[in-house]
């Protein structure tokens, strides 16, 4: 069976009470439930995963090798800072889906640029929750399950 991890990184385990009219007033918990729905209708397995830690995110990430088929990441403020998450992504040669809540593209200057699009599959970006399941119907799609 396909196995995707959907790793979020820091102050999304704020979602619903941080910048609500940004990111809206699901929580984190709210986001796992639409995800693992969402997994099971399409008969894949799923871990999911919050750190506020650019290291143990980029631990999980290289863990994923050899037991995900691929990654959804919402790295939220380190997709436009970590380079070393972006080696990271490069170094597991796993497919990954970046994912924002918000249209980063539509927000400040400083949001437009990504170090995780060049070695992603494709982003996703301004759709709320709504976007993890879109990117878990593209990653199942991709890997053809």
């Amino acid at each position: 069976m396909t196995s995707i991890l959907i790793l979020n990184g820091p102050n999304l385990n704020l979602l619903g009470t941080r910048q609500p009219e940004v990111y809206g007033s699901a929580t984190l918990a709210d986001v796992e439930t639409l995800c693992r729905e969402k997994a099971g209708d399409l008969g894949v397995d799923l871990d999911f995963a919050q750190s506020n830690h650019e290291g143990v995110l980029i631990d999980m990430i290289h863990a994923a090798k050899g037991k995900h088929g691929g990654i959804i990441l919402n790295a939220g403020a380190l997709t436009h800072t970590s380079i070393a998450i972006m080696d990271a992504i490069n170094s597991v040669e796993l497919p990954v889906i970046e994912l924002h809540l918000s249209n980063i593209h539509a927000r400040e200057a400083f949001r437009h640029k990504s170090w995780i699009a060049p070695v992603a599959l494709g982003q996703i970006c301004g759709f709320g929750i709504h976007g993890y399941s879109l990117a878990i119907d593209a990653l199942v799609a991709h890997l053809g399950t």
